[in-house]
């Protein structure tokens, strides 16, 4: 089979407060929220969504928030950091606007010739932005709080944490088609997809960590873009006969999913492109709306009652 994994199409994490949340990641960080839904196998939590300006596959960070979740604790066997691919002129921006808004960051560094500044989100999320896009590339939400030419473009990758390497990276070389580009240390680089949409997903082994603990803060999963339904299917069998547990194709109303969790312990997904976010919305009303998928309609009253009260920020394009 050839490589059909076009890099990553979105990645799932956990939050606490979903006001605080939203607050963040599109006032500070400038992403739009694209959908705000319900988490499908537990409509009494929210699923927000944030991405570009047509929320494109390559730019998704959903969360699930519930309010009076605890911190997670970092360890092995999770998405230990999230990359976004910033444009390169925008580095002294993100310094500037991130110490504006108190928050605390690490470097400039230098990682694998990239330069890089690391932070954190509310929850204790690790975020990274890659100074290396091509300014006036990507779509840029136009109607948000950052400059387009300055404003997140994609994942650059992510970074997953694991007590040994071998059975992981089989799956993700010899089963998946990633390819190892570069090694520091304790850090393998491997690189899945190809041009504007390639991502980087790093792997870094330290057995002496524990467990991960998933909650607020922490990756639920992450998922890997394939262009549609017949790719998808090829996966489901060619994941079956490497011998991992596989689900069966599930709807999730904006794209089509199957997960399973790898060898180390990570839950993997791998989701269609089509249909996109503005099968119930327009480009223009994305994000505005409650929306549910029609087998939780019926039930809308009852869950609105439910759900924690969020106000959409106010936004207005700013140069700081």
């Amino acid at each position: 089979m050839n490589n059909e994994i076009s890099g990553i199409h979105h990645i799932t994490a956990l939050a606490s407060h979903p006001q605080r949340n939203l607050d963040f990641y599109v006032n500070v960080l400038g992403l739009r929220l694209v959908k705000r839904t319900v988490n499908f196998d537990a409509p009494d939590v929210y699923h927000l969504y944030y991405g570009d300006e047509m929320g494109n596959p390559g730019t998704i960070l959903t969360f699930f928030p519930f309010p009076d979740a605890a911190r997670g604790k970092r360890g092995i066997g999770e998405v230990s950091a999230v990359a976004f691919l910033v444009p390169a002129a925008a580095r002294d921006y993100w310094i500037h606007r991130l110490s504006k808004h108190g928050i605390r960051f690490e470097g400039p560094f230098q990682r694998f010739n990239e330069e890089f500044v690391a932070f954190q989100d509310p929850d204790g999320l690790q975020l990274e932005f890659v100074f290396g896009g091509l300014v006036g590339t990507g779509s840029a939400w136009k109607g948000g709080p950052i400059p387009p030419e300055f404003a997140p473009q994609r994942f650059h990758g992510a970074t997953i944490a694991l007590g040994s390497l071998e059975r992981t990276a089989a799956l993700l070389t010899d089963t998946m088609g990633f390819q190892v580009s570069d090694e520091n240390g304790s850090r393998i680089r491997t690189l899945t997809g190809n041009g504007a949409s390639q991502a980087a997903v790093d792997i870094v082994i330290d057995a002496s960590l524990p467990p991960a603990r998933t909650s607020a803060g922490s990756v639920h999963h992450i998922a890997w873009r394939v262009a549609d339904e017949a790719a998808q299917r090829r996966w489901q069998q060619k994941i079956g006969e490497a011998g991992l547990s596989v689900t069966e194709v599930i709807d999730r109303q904006y794209f089509h999913s199957i997960y399973f969790r790898e060898p180390g312990g990570v839950l993997f997904e791998i989701a269609t492109d089509p249909p996109g976010f503005t099968r119930d919305e327009s480009k223009e009303e994305l994000g505005t709306r409650l929306m549910l998928p029609p087998w939780l309609e019926l039930y809308r009253t009852q869950i609105e009652q439910v759900l924690p009260p969020i106000s959409l920020p106010t936004v207005a394009a700013t140069n700081t």
